[in-house]
């Protein structure tokens, strides 16, 4: 399998800044799930959530939604530190493949950038709970200037 990108250019004070507001708490849908920043690398992300009783479906198992949005912001704040300040990422598609039913306790992800030009990104990540492998997902992310406020 190819080596992935060594990105030279990570800035470790984003993913400080970044670890920092979210053990600050965080607000919309992070914050609704209560997703924690464990640890970055040169384009490498630990995350972590604990499945809250109120995410579990009637049948018993946590909503395949649920896991989208949570794999769907991995997917997203990897790219930060990795990209030029002030620049960010919109996710242009994103891939699942959910492999068992989560029923409870902690999700932990680990994501990681595949590839990344000047405009897009592609990332990947992986979930586990209870010791077993639950999702894996890919997506394409927009590498976007800053907006002018003008």
């Amino acid at each position: 399998m190819p080596e992935l990108p060594k990105f030279e250019n990570f800035n470790q004070d984003i993913a400080d800044a970044m670890l920092a507001g979210h053990a600050k708490g965080q607000t919309g849908i992070a914050g609704y799930l209560g997703i924690n920043l464990v640890e970055f690398g040169p384009g490498t992300l630990v995350a972590e959530m604990d499945v809250a009783e109120e995410l579990i479906t009637p049948n018993g198992a946590m909503h395949g939604g649920v896991m989208a949005a949570f794999m769907d912001h991995v997917l997203g704040v990897v790219c930060y530190p990795v990209m030029d300040a002030g620049k960010w990422a919109a996710t242009t598609e994103f891939k699942l493949n959910y492999m068992a039913a989560i029923r409870g306790g902690k999700l932990t992800a680990k994501s990681e950038v595949v590839s990344m030009t000047r405009s897009t990104i592609v990332v990947r990540a992986l979930v586990e709970n209870a010791g077993r492998l639950c999702c894996s997902a890919q997506g394409t992310l927009l590498i976007r200037e800053p907006k002018n406020k003008s």
